[in-house]
């Protein structure tokens, strides 16, 4: 069983040879998805940096549309942990992480629109996939609430208000569903946060997340460029232009 000080999370370069496999979708797909998958899969999950107080002045010129002000700063927090600031990069706040999921949120997957989700929804097995009622906006409005009740039942305040170690301690159990939250399963709930935040990390600047392609210029990734045919399959050898984004910002 995994915790987050051993998970490859808790390293970048870890976390990035983990989510590598999402960037293609993550840099160029709208993060719309169809059928009844799941909305996140449950996975690892790091530490440097009381960053979490600093989000309102690194991003503070973004008003939330679905997060209330609570949610908002439990979400900074959370996401803050996942991809800390390092060395080696920006971190989930820098990125602008937290607005790609708020604006996820009024898009038709965060409302399951393309989504089969009639009943029954019995407790199956993992391998029949995603079987909740729950659509992604359910997922975080009840998350959040129930996490933040757990957190002041366990250490007297918010998930946002804990110091840095345990955040990560909270995120570790939520992880592993060792805590048992209301109407949401816990590790259902930290799998739809990591996924979102690997997609807000690595996603085109257009969607809201990977503020100045900052993702992508870390790893060497063209981004939307139309053509570098030329150097497929040229291992090992650095991507030598910068990213382009959708819209045809160049980094």
């Amino acid at each position: 069983m995994s915790t987050m000080s051993d998970s490859p999370l808790t390293s970048r370069r870890g976390f990035l040879r983990t989510a590598a496999v999402l960037v293609p979708a993550g840099a160029l797909a709208g993060c719309e998805r169809g059928s009844r998958a799941s909305p996140g899969t449950a996975q690892q999950g790091g530490q440097p940096s009381e960053s979490a107080g600093m989000a309102h002045q690194v991003h503070g010129d973004y008003k939330p549309r679905f997060f209330d002000a609570r949610e908002w700063a439990f979400l900074q927090a959370a996401v803050d942990r996942m991809i800390p600031a390092d060395s080696e990069g920006p971190g989930a706040l820098e990125a602008g992480v937290p607005e790609f999921i708020d604006r996820q949120m009024d898009t038709p997957y965060a409302h399951g629109a393309l989504w089969y989700m009639q009943g029954p929804f019995p407790q199956g097995v993992p391998e029949l996939g995603y079987q909740l009622k729950l659509v992604p906006r359910d997922i975080y409005r009840l998350g959040i609430k129930a996490v933040n009740v757990y957190c002041s039942k366990a250490y007297g305040k918010d998930f946002d208000a804990l110091d840095a170690n345990t955040r990560d301690s909270v995120l570790t159990v939520l992880e592993a569903g060792k805590v048992d939250l209301d109407g949401v399963p816990a590790s259902v709930f930290f799998g739809q946060l990591l996924q979102n935040t690997r997609e807000g990390y690595f996603c085109d600047p257009i969607h809201g997340g990977n503020r100045d392609m900052a993702a992508w210029k870390m790893i060497g990734f063209p981004g939307a460029r139309a053509d570098f045919m030329d150097f497929v399959n040229q291992n090992g050898k650095p991507y030598p232009y910068g990213p382009v984004s959708i819209n045809g910002e160049r980094a």
